[in-house]
């Protein structure tokens, strides 16, 4: 299984495509696909059919996903950084390459 350092929850930088600049919370890691769906980034208009959910049908905005290397983890002072990885009490923890500082 495909290892990211980045994990559902995260708070990420957008530093490609059309929402270039952006952050958002990551909603969901497809590691299958080395994509993330970031909330408010990519959002998409899908056509729904009549259903007990929604009896009108109609267009509803959703996020889609992008690839995973378009976004940079966010650390404490709110910067995109690199991550690295160190062991601390016998527990690996990912550190913040800006800063030196561990990712909560």
């Amino acid at each position: 299984m495909k290892k990211f350092n980045i994990k559902k929850g995260d708070t990420v930088y957008v530093n490609a495509g059309n929402d270039k600049g952006k952050t958002g919370k990551v909603l969901e890691v497809i590691r299958e696909k080395d994509r993330v769906v970031v909330e408010g980034i990519n959002m998409v208009s899908k056509h729904t059919k009549p259903n007990p959910k929604a009896p009108q049908g109609g267009i509803v905005k959703q996020e889609a996903s992008i690839h995973i290397s378009n976004v940079n983890l966010m650390d404490a002072a709110g910067k995109p950084t690199k991550v690295a990885h160190k062991v601390v009490d016998g527990k690996k923890v990912r550190i913040a390459k800006t800063t030196g500082e561990e990712i909560k």
